[in-house]
């Protein structure tokens, strides 16, 4: 489902904020245990994890400003809002994952044709660890924000920190069988790290790019607007619904098909109830409504809802 029928202005703005704020400090706690534990034992795989937590402070940053100047009112130079911001954020997350794997796969073929024995793995065991509990924390309250705004900058900043967690047991893993003499699991770990990092960042470029090109949302969507709008005793049909998303403003235009000889006052009394009733359904609903004579609908071929 695209929309939360429970969602409001107030909820979002808080949801959105509180996430993309511990993130924020997440990464920068998780940053800085991790430099540590990676100067003191060496590991491809540490430094796998390190890479992609620099990264992901980097997103937080953007998603920390993206996501406050999303949520600013629509203005004269802005009319239909802010919102797309949130689907360029996700592209610019997306580009810095793609950019951190690659440099974790040239540094893992690299420790591959030289591999070099661990440095205190405990260290780099007792950070893991640490920045395990950290992140399971964050992804909870992103999942909570997730559910109640669908925002897509906070979903694609949650991507990073659920990538984590595997990585994270990864790394656990990789140092324990180095530890036993396999030296390259290492550097064969961070590779399948970044591999993983790729195939994410394609689907929140997909759903950016889809944002930001005005894709409709699913035909089911179509359908609760026509539901809502005909249950009006006096609408005759629904055609032309059109629908787009950026950031938590979904916009809605359609057609409304009513009887000739309706007065002005009286047509604009029904659109009104319809506009109300989709308002209530979908609380973050824009919608533009154009009244139509029905008998001209009749008339027009390909005009059926």
């Amino acid at each position: 489902m695209i929309f939360s029928k429970k969602a409001n202005t107030d909820s979002y703005s808080y949801w959105v904020r509180l996430a993309s704020s511990f993130a924020l400090f997440a990464a920068f706690c998780m940053i800085l245990v991790k430099i540590w534990a990676w100067y003191r034992t060496d590991s491809a795989a540490m430094l796998a994890s390190l890479t992609d937590s620099f990264f992901d402070v980097a997103a937080s940053v953007i998603n920390f400003f993206v996501i406050r100047y999303a949520l600013m009112p629509a203005d004269d130079d802005h009319r239909f809002g802010h919102g797309k911001a949130e689907s360029l954020a996700g592209l610019a997350q997306a580009a810095f994952i793609f950019g951190s794997a690659l440099l974790l796969v040239l540094h893992s073929v690299d420790r591959l044709k030289n591999p070099i024995p661990l440095q205190q793995p405990m260290l780099a065991v007792y950070a893991t660890l640490f920045t395990v509990v950290m992140t399971l924390a964050l992804v909870g309250v992103q999942r909570m924000a997730i559910r109640r705004t669908r925002s897509v900058a906070i979903r694609a900043d949650s991507l990073h920190y659920q990538s984590d967690l595997l990585m994270n047991l990864a790394v656990l893993l990789a140092l324990w069988l180095s530890t036993q003499g396999y030296l390259s699991m290492d550097a064969w770990f961070a590779i399948g790290i970044a591999l993983y990092l790729m195939w994410g960042a394609k689907g929140i470029v997909q759903e950016s790019a889809n944002a930001l090109m005005d894709k409709e949302l699913p035909e089911s969507f179509s359908e609760q607007i026509m539901a809502l709008a005909t249950a009006h005793p006096k609408v005759h049909g629904v055609h032309d619904i059109r629908t787009r998303q950026a950031g938590r403003t979904i916009f809605i235009q359609f057609h409304l098909e009513l009887d000739d000889n309706l007065r002005l006052l009286e047509a604009h009394d029904i659109t009104v109830w319809v506009e109300n009733k989709v308002k209530d359904a979908i609380p973050e609903a824009e919608v533009l409504i154009h009244q139509d004579p029905v008998s001209v609908t009749a008339e027009s071929p390909g005009s059926a809802a």
